[in-house]
């Protein structure tokens, strides 16, 4: 036979795909008419849920696919159990725990108690909780007003077009009604505390809290849960302990959202003499490429790794920081350390500028669970007990 034409083959593909097309269509409405056409149509009258990326769910705690819970960890849980029910917290030996990862049970009332919000006394706490809460509604009923004052507008307006942008994948956080809750929180916080002000990156902050304190009233399906269900009491509760504790926590690393930001320029800086120290190829191949650090560590030491990690990685990295001295400002240096160096392989493959910020800005966290926070945290460890000790930390 003479040689196939290229018009010829490409009319006898056709014709071949029209016969398959027309075979699938017959074994699908025909040979299984009832078990594939009729559900269709019972399909369409559900509700369509939004399909949530993996990197935006925060039930998933464990993405390596572990039973949810083991005889290892619950014997951990009894343990948590039996230190808070102690009529005084060992806060010692809670820390010690803590470390390695919170049970989900007890997180909310745990880090109320690491972030020093609540005290030890068991006797206490209800009495504390009470007057901390009317506390914080008493400074909205004082000061949130304020906000559309000359002096504060600007500072309400900033947050008003940030908090749309915090966890934009979740639809919890795009409800009305928490976007209310992190705009009373945001701007409470920002005129109590003026010389920094509200800070683009604070409002990444407010969220494992509120995540946490609401998981004592939601089980399952957090990232579609209506909030505006739940009583009003409960409601304001969850608002002024995600204020409490978030105020704890920027007590301590205040200096990054001060004037120009000298908190966060120090720890850049002291990852670059760290990396230095550590991994000379990394820190010579940033070099060679131009790289800054500054260009991807301000956003790690800003936003806490927020924005590098599925909120499900933060809420267990910060059981690990509240458990740990100085766990948001000190120990955070050497997790970021190590989350730089976990990617060392695919660093030093990229062979320009582009490729490593690109990488560098965008990590691929997206199934990452507890086992990679959990390796994350080991390595950090390992370095600051290398480092922090060694009289020319940061000098060569």
């Amino acid at each position: 036979h003479p040689a196939p034409t290229c018009s010829s083959l490409i009319k006898t593909m056709c014709n071949v795909t029209f016969l398959l097309l027309c075979c699938h269509h017959i074994l699908i409405c025909h040979v299984w008419p009832s078990t594939v056409c009729s559900p269709l149509q019972k399909r369409q009258s559900l509700p369509v849920r939004p399909i949530i990326p993996l990197v935006a769910r925060i039930s998933d705690q464990n993405a390596s696919g572990a039973p949810p819970m083991t005889v290892r960890e619950k014997s951990r849980l009894d343990k948590f159990k039996q230190l808070l029910a102690s009529p005084n917290t060992d806060l010692e030996e809670l820390r010690k725990h803590s470390w390695s990862g919170i049970p989900r049970e007890v997180r909310p009332i745990t880090w109320r108690l690491l972030s020093g919000y609540l005290p030890a006394n068991k006797e206490r706490r209800e009495l504390v909780l009470k007057r901390k809460r009317d506390e914080y509604f008493g400074f909205i009923e004082q000061y949130y007003h304020s906000r559309t004052d000359e002096h504060y507008k600007d500072t309400y307006r900033q947050i008003h077009i940030d908090i749309p942008r915090t966890n934009p994948l979740i639809p919890l956080f795009q409800q009305p009604v928490v976007q209310e809750v992190f705009e009373r929180i945001l701007f409470i916080w920002a005129i109590r505390h003026p010389a920094s002000g509200y800070v683009q990156g604070i409002n990444d902050l407010v969220t494992p809290f509120f995540v946490v304190f609401l998981s004592e009233f939601v089980t399952e399906d957090m990232e579609n849960f209506e909030v505006a269900a739940l009583p009003l009491d409960t409601q304001r509760n969850i608002e002024a302990d995600s204020f409490w504790c978030m105020s704890k926590l920027l007590d301590g690393i205040q200096d990054n959202y001060t004037f120009a930001q000298p908190g966060i320029q120090n720890k850049v800086k002291a990852l670059e003499e760290l990396v230095s120290r550590i991994d000379e190829d990394i820190h010579n191949h940033f070099k060679k490429y131009e790289v800054e650090y500054l260009q991807f560590a301000f956003r790690w030491m800003n936003n806490l790794l927020m924005r590098e990690l599925p909120l499900r990685c933060t809420i267990r990295l910060w059981d690990t920081y509240q458990a740990e001295a100085e766990g948001f400002s000190h120990f955070h240096l050497y997790v970021c350390a190590a989350f730089l160096i976990e990617w060392r392989k695919e660093i030093l493959s990229m062979v320009d500028f582009q490729g490593l910020l690109m990488l560098l800005q965008n990590v691929p966290t997206i199934h990452w669970g507890n086992e990679e926070v959990g390796l994350l945290l080991a390595e950090a460890y390992r370095l600051k007990y290398m480092f922090a000790d060694a009289p020319s930390h940061y000098k060569r």
